[in-house]
């Protein structure tokens, strides 16, 4: 009898053919309740524009050896309202590759999926808000000797490469959408250079407090506060208006304490210091876990967010029941060294 399998890979077991292409040409978004995550180079450094009108200026930007040149096209610069579609989709990437599953730069994806995620509307307009957004997406062009997951490259690249939305000829409903990220925002994603964000990132009504808290989540990431110039945090915002004017608006923004996880105080010298608030418990909540705890969560996880680990094990708390802990520190390092043990022997 012929071996039907003769000369091909051998089968895997249940009589299945091998996966000859483990690397599909596209990923797609499918991800239930993936966890917000930003890339850090567009969080540290000013890309998008935090204007409601089209921005066609070109935006030059120079600190600390980084250089970044942003060129608008004729609909202007993509805004920071454009950047959820990014974040969206990095979030997604980030979740496959925490599954072990294979990712691309090409995704398709559903713009309900989307616009849900993002906390926008899903109305017919926010559909036509959306194709606006991926034009401008695509337009704008960077050229910057940013550096992503430890590579400097002098180089010029779209946010995006292309996209695409099908919809049907009759009634205009989407079928899908795809969208190929730019080589550089990939490679954000392949190295883990990204944050978690907090959900309530896409509350932020305001382009100014959406880049506030990008700046405080990327600086405070790994200490306790950040003490900056109102001088340099008008540069790193990307703000175009007049100092006096940012400064007003970041008094506005300490008083109101909208953004998420932080608190903003002014202090004599021209000078603002953001920290990590404290979380005020009631009855039924998790526990609060100190600094200190998440110091130490980073020893033990080199290179992690320990706010994405903070995220899970106090989801791993509420599925559990919701027990009362003596001590929630001890309670969450031990968790942490048990998921770093699954981590080495998988």
């Amino acid at each position: 009898m012929t071996d039907i399998n003769a000369g091909t890979a051998p089968a895997t077991r249940g009589g299945l053919l091998p996966d000859r292409h483990p690397t599909a040409d596209f990923f797609s978004c499918d991800v239930f309740d993936a966890a917000p995550k930003g890339d850090l180079g567009s969080m540290e450094h000013p890309i998008f524009s935090l204007s409601t009108r089209p921005d066609r200026r070109i935006l030059s930007y120079a600190h600390n050896g980084t250089t970044i040149e942003v060129v608008p096209s004729v609909k202007g610069r993509a805004t920071i309202h454009d950047k959820d579609i990014l974040i969206f989709c990095i979030s997604q990437l980030m979740a496959a590759v925490n599954a072990g599953r294979a990712i691309s730069r090409r995704l398709t994806l559903k713009a309900h999926d989307l616009l849900v995620a993002t906390n926008r509307d899903t109305s017919g307009d926010a559909y036509t808000r959306l194709k606006d957004a991926f034009e401008r997406l695509a337009g704008t062009r960077i050229t910057t000797n940013m550096a992503t997951g430890g590579v400097e490259t002098t180089q010029g690249f779209g946010l995006i490469d292309t996209w695409e939305i099908k919809r049907h000829t009759r009634g205009g409903r989407m079928i899908s959408v795809s969208v190929t990220l730019s080589e550089w925002l990939f490679r954000a994603v392949q190295t883990k250079s990204v944050l978690t964000l907090n959900r309530d990132y896409f509350r932020l009504r305001k382009p100014l407090e959406r880049r506030i808290y990008e700046l405080a989540r990327k600086h405070c990431g790994r200490q306790r506060e950040w003490r900056v110039s109102v001088t340099t945090l008008h540069k790193k915002s990307g703000s175009a208006a007049p100092v006096r004017v940012f400064r007003a608006a970041l008094r506005k923004m300490a008083a109101a304490a909208h953004l998420p996880d932080y608190d903003m105080v002014e202090e004599s010298g021209d000078l603002m210091t953001f920290s990590r608030r404290a979380v005020v418990l009631e009855h039924g909540l998790a526990p609060q876990l100190s600094a200190d705890a998440l110091e130490a969560a980073r020893v033990l996880v080199p290179g992690a967010d320990v706010y994405a680990l903070e995220a899970d094990w106090r989801s791993y708390w509420e599925r559990s029941g919701q027990a009362i802990l003596r001590n929630a520190d001890l309670a969450f390092l031990g968790w942490v060294r048990a998921q770093a043990g699954d981590a080495a022997r998988g």
